[in-house]
């Protein structure tokens, strides 16, 4: 950080030198010009385009060939030296400027994410102190937790609607299991029908695309390492995959999961039904399926038969052992 403020205290004092020298010759100029003294018709005498110069011959001749070689000597040290400079800058940011200079944005876009991660104050704060009270869901560091939701009964319109106990899936591993790219779309356009609301300005949220980005920032810097996650997995599940598939899909593939009441496993809910052949039509072959849940696909690219992925499915082979999503793949084309 001090690099920069050298650089910045720098900058500072050459531009006011170049200001002070600028009305240092504004002032003599006004000076010169006001106490000189105008005698009418002098200037058929002194006017400059009045005086004598030189005539064609010595303007073609010696004096355009000076002034031509020195614009031959200014083009030569241009076309030399920009080029030389410029092979020498890539060594010149590794020496440490440029690296000194991505460390400290990269740390302060860190420090703005935290602050919109955070649980939103008592006070209404300013819009540079704002917090929007992600751990409210998530938890502290991102470690999980639940929220409060309203939860409709599409079938039954005229039902009351129940206030159920959501839980929010832990963040600190979020970037082990989605796409910088992925995580932004779901940030930007939330997810429907869950507590999840859209935090981007595309999505109809307060979150331009710098805040997203510091805030996926902050999600990287509070990611688990993936090597202790997946012993920690081994070490509870074991290579069991209904115990797998619980833990890692029923979120989002049984009904009533996120609020304490499953439904039939695999049933379908924000994620499509798995059961009744229909991960069989999709995917006709084992590997076809182990591929897609080990490592999905990018937004937008095929996947399975006929499928286009949008980025909402995680990929869990940074998480989970080869053997472990082998389990889970048996387990959903058993279902």
């Amino acid at each position: 950080m001090s690099f920069f403020l050298a650089a910045a205290s720098q900058q500072r004092r050459i531009g006011v030198w170049v200001v002070v020298a600028m009305l240092a010759g504004w002032v003599l100029y006004i000076i010169t010009s006001t106490r000189r003294t105008y005698v009418p018709g002098e200037e058929l005498e002194v006017a400059p385009n009045r005086k004598t110069y030189f005539n064609d011959e010595a303007m073609e001749g010696p004096r355009l060939t000076k002034y031509l070689w020195w614009a031959f000597i200014t083009l030569m040290i241009t076309a030399i030296a920009l080029p030389v400079y410029w092979m020498r800058e890539p060594y010149r940011q590794r020496a440490g400027g440029l690296q000194r200079g991505v460390k400290y944005f990269d740390e302060e876009a860190v420090i703005r994410g935290q602050r919109y991660f955070q649980a939103t104050p008592g006070d209404p704060p300013t819009p540079r102190e704002a917090h929007y009270g992600c751990e409210n869901c998530h938890g502290v560091k991102g470690v999980g937790g639940v929220a409060t939701y309203t939860l409709s009964d599409p079938a039954h319109p005229d039902a009351p609607a129940q206030q159920v106990q959501w839980t929010a899936p832990p963040l600190n591993t979020v970037m082990l299991r989605y796409r910088p790219e992925e995580v932004k779309y779901i940030l930007t356009y939330g997810r429907a029908n869950t507590p999840m609301p859209p935090w981007g300005v595309d999505g109809g949220g307060a979150l331009n695309d710098q805040q997203l980005d510091d805030l996926i920032a902050y999600l990287q810097s509070i990611q688990l390492d993936a090597k202790a996650v997946r012993a920690d997995a081994l070490a509870t599940f074991g290579v069991d995959g209904q115990k797998l598939f619980e833990a890692n899909c029923s979120r989002c593939h049984t009904m009533g999961w996120s609020y304490g009441a499953p439904g039939k496993p695999g049933g379908g809910a924000f994620g499509p039904p798995l059961d009744n052949g229909s991960t069989l039509e999709q995917f006709p072959t084992p590997a076809l399926q182990v591929e897609w849940v080990a490592k999905t696909a990018e937004q937008g690219k095929p996947y399975g038969v006929r499928g286009q992925s949008h980025g909402l499915m995680p990929h869990f082979e940074d998480i989970l052992s080869p053997e472990q999503i082998q389990a889970i793949v048996d387990y959903e084309r058993g279902l």
